[in-house]
């Protein structure tokens, strides 16, 4: 009933408009009465993402089991499992980027699914890190990193039509975190041989963003998707 109620509401959507289809409009067409649709669902942008609370379910299932030392390992395979629920629909997840992109409510609503996500991979890395000095900012500051990135890769896969490997944009994504977090260890001073490293270079740059307490998380992102793009 749920995915009934779905696949209607978005089909209304995109023939009608989402500010024009009402909740009258979504039960006349799955062919329910108007409690079936709130037992589902609490508003019309609920029904716009359907999937987002399963899989958020999921991710927290994988977290809760991961108990490896690669912390950051496990928070980029947790955020993988969002681009894998896109990709599982590529038209549908197309068509819902672009409707999100046309609805403000949408896009703010999206935003908040988003910090969502990041909250639930921040709180599993305060749990690995609360011995660790600064655990707390390093788990926000991470979690904030591997979501910016997957978003940044999953953006592009969609603003091209779902056309390409989807997997493949996310993972240089999510390997350039990888890379800048030195596979999950904590930030430490380098070594005189570690900075000699970094100055002889591979060629690769580090990208640092620092914002003000209070910045909207929205805005955070914004400007670390600019900064990605710009490179």
């Amino acid at each position: 009933m749920r995915e009934a109620l779905a696949e209607a509401a978005f089909q209304l959507f995109l023939q009608r408009g989402f500010e024009q289809t009402t909740v009258d409009d979504i039960v006349a067409r799955a062919g329910v009465g108007r409690r079936s649709f709130f037992r589902y669902f609490p508003s019309k942008e609920d029904a716009v993402f359907p999937d987002h609370e399963r899989c958020l379910a999921n991710m927290t299932a994988f977290l809760e089991a991961s108990d490896g030392p690669d912390s950051v390992g496990v928070v980029c395979d947790a955020a993988r499992l969002v681009m894998r629920m896109y990709a599982a629909k590529p038209e549908f997840s197309v068509q819902r980027y672009q409707l999100t992109r046309q609805v403000p409510g949408l896009h703010t609503y999206e935003l908040s699914v988003v910090r969502r996500y990041e909250r639930t991979l921040a709180g599993y890395l305060r749990g690995r890190w609360s011995a660790t000095p600064d655990g707390a900012l390093r788990a926000e500051v991470l979690a904030a990193a591997v979501v910016a990135a997957h978003n940044h890769a999953l953006r592009s896969w969609l603003r091209s039509g779902g056309g390409g490997d989807a997997g493949e944009a996310v993972d240089r994504a999510l390997a350039m975190v990888r890379n800048m977090w030195a596979g999950g260890a904590p930030p430490h001073q380098p070594t005189t041989e570690e900075e000699s490293a970094t100055r002889g270079g591979s060629g690769e740059e580090v990208i640092v963003m620092v914002a003000r307490k209070g910045v909207p998380l929205w805005r955070a992102v914004q400007r670390v998707e600019s900064a990605l793009g710009e490179k």
